[in-house]
């Protein structure tokens, strides 16, 4: 049986302080944190609130990592700020291209834990998918990540981190007196789709976005990012007022006995439970729909009843539904619907009323697709049959 009992920040988050002389990381500091920290080490207080504001243009506008570059601190400060603190993302190990575009991150981050971050490109736009856990809390059987424990909560730092690692990859930091307009981007879209729950580790994603989404540094939308949830009922709400992004849910199916299956956090939360807290949020959020992420399985979730129920389902949410083939992977207990059976699906959910785009698989030749990532250090093998077995098959 899954665990879905909510996994505190304080159990599985590792302390901001770094291991290697004891020098706290500047990167995934709030604003107020940074404010803080400064004046911990002797900044003067009438000074601080303007000091936040140079050391967060250097870190998170123009992307520098070293202090002596800050060139507008006096060098007494510069060498203050190398003796109480560094400057550190987590580490690239490896870097996939697929042949449509698509590049895949494995990620070291403190521990020697590796995580997998994606980065989509697409006309005009390009999106990362970044993860906010090391493995998972859950165990939907339909999803690889789901088949790897979870080991712990990534931080704040963890999570912006892969923002800027990605950024570093696309040589997307402007050129010093050139900043790039918004237009050019190479990464415009984050969406928290990779490894985790995020609302499982909300202060942290909370955190890592608000850096995001600041005007005096990454400055992303918060239309721009969206955060994916399997249905975790109690932190919806709070998404919407501490974060407002656009929301995602991992919907799968249109009857709780499936749902309980295939998403086994359905058995806390049910679907009656789930879509009440989802009626709510547009408004609370200021959010213009909810997009239902609907996985689809041969012979599990995909018939014409299940794309009416669907329909009947999310009747009054503003909403559209993303159909996803099944992405396979070495011992998935499931099959991809034919192309023809996730057409007739769309076309009915289309008839209602909703958007319903399939979504294209991208990076399936580097492991890189939905439901597809899971780290190599991390990899528990499972046969068939324990995956079938823990999934209730």
């Amino acid at each position: 049986m899954a665990h879905t009992t909510p996994i505190t920040q304080d159990m599985l988050t590792l302390p901001r302080k770094l291991p290697e002389g004891g020098k706290t990381n500047l990167i995934g500091l709030t604003r107020d944190q940074l404010r803080d920290a400064l004046v911990d080490v002797g900044t003067a207080e009438k000074q601080a609130k303007m000091r936040v504001g140079q050391i967060w243009q250097w870190l998170y506008q123009k992307g520098v990592r070293d202090f002596d570059a800050m060139t507008n601190l006096a060098k007494d400060y510069r060498a203050l700020l190398a003796d109480n603190f560094v400057i550190e993302l987590p580490e690239v190990v490896t870097r996939q291209v697929s042949e449509d575009g698509t590049r895949k991150y494995l990620v070291k981050i403190a521990g020697g834990h590796e995580v997998e971050v994606v980065y989509i490109p697409e006309e005009g736009r390009g999106t990362l998918c970044i993860s906010s856990q090391v493995g998972c809390t859950l165990t939907c059987s339909f999803c690889h990540t789901g088949t790897q424990k979870l080991v712990r909560n990534l931080t704040a730092g963890e999570i912006i981190g892969q923002v800027m690692l990605a950024r570093d990859d696309l040589g997307e930091w402007p050129e010093p007196g050139r900043p790039n307009p918004p237009e050019a981007r190479l990464l415009s879209n984050i969406v928290l789709m990779g490894m985790g729950e995020p609302l499982y580790n909300f202060e942290n994603v909370r955190d890592a976005m608000k850096i995001a989404m600041d005007a005096e540094g990454i400055c992303l939308s918060r239309r721009r990012i969206t955060l994916s949830t399997s249905g975790v009922v109690p932190e919806i709400a709070r998404t919407a007022q501490e974060i407002g992004c656009l929301l995602a849910v991992s919907f799968h199916a249109t009857t709780d006995e499936v749902r309980d299956r295939l998403v086994p956090i359905n058995k806390r939360w049910n679907i009656e439970e789930l879509l009440g807290a989802l009626r709510d949020y547009p408004k609370a959020s200021n959010s213009e729909r909810i997009t239902f992420e609907y996985v689809m399985l041969k012979g599990v979730n995909d018939s014409d009843e299940d794309a009416h129920r669907l329909v009947q389902l999310i009747k009054g949410i503003p909403a559209k539904i993303n159909l996803i083939p099944f992405n396979e992977w070495p011992g998935a207990p499931y099959e991809r619907s034919s192309n023809n059976r996730i057409k007739a699906f769309a076309d009915i959910v289309y008839d209602a009323g909703y958007a319903s785009p399939v979504r294209k698989p991208r990076g399936e030749d580097i492991m890189a697709a939905c439901g597809q990532l899971k780290s190599a250090t991390e990899r528990a093998r499972k046969s068939r049959k324990q995956i079938e077995s823990e999934a209730g098959l």
